[in-house]
């Protein structure tokens, strides 16, 4: 799964100790998925898509053979 979080972290100048505050989540988890080692739940992802006024198929990607 690809993801456009960092580049939307970037975009809202929000570093990732304050997204995971928004999210509340923890600032790891944040650099896990922005790393495409974690996939988040559907509440996480949910969460970031609101804050980030994105929906969720636009920040998290799903390649083709993943599905």
């Amino acid at each position: 799964m690809k993801t456009r979080l960092r580049e939307l972290r970037a975009r809202d100048r929000l570093n990732q100790t304050e997204l995971a505050k928004l999210a509340k989540i923890s600032r790891q988890t944040i650099s896990l998925i922005e790393r495409e080692e974690y996939i988040p739940s559907l509440l996480i992802a949910k969460r970031l898509a609101n804050i980030f006024n994105e929906p969720i198929e636009s920040i998290f990607i799903f390649e083709e053979e993943e599905l």
